[in-house]
């Protein structure tokens, strides 16, 4: 007798649902970047290696559109952008910090 799958569609797979989320190459970079506390976007691009301006650029708006990233613009000249993260956001830092210490730890 065949095993058949059975695909519910109304279930949803929350983990699927981060990853869409936070699915971008650099957006584990630049959260943990972020909890360091507010920086603008020079600051950002400085402090993640190998990120070329027009992917934080992309990455940043996806995040902002996702509720990751706070983007706040001051009317200055030229015009200053700070970025922080939202407190939704603020929940992942210590999954994110303990995945970076993995990292260190087993990575080659």
């Amino acid at each position: 007798m065949a095993n058949k799958k059975v695909a519910n569609p109304t279930t949803k797979c929350s983990l699927k649902e981060v990853l869409d989320i936070l699915g971008g190459k650099w957006a584990m970079p630049i959260i943990y970047t972020l909890s360091n506390g507010k920086m603008r976007f020079k600051e950002l691009e400085r402090n993640i290696l190998h990120i070329n301006t027009r992917m934080l650029v992309k990455e940043l708006k996806n995040m902002e559109a996702n509720g990751i990233v706070i983007r706040e613009v001051f009317a200055t000249v030229p015009p200053t952008v700070e970025y922080t993260l939202t407190e939704k956001c603020e929940k992942l830092i210590p999954i994110i910090k303990d995945l970076h210490k993995w990292g260190e730890e087993y990575s080659v």
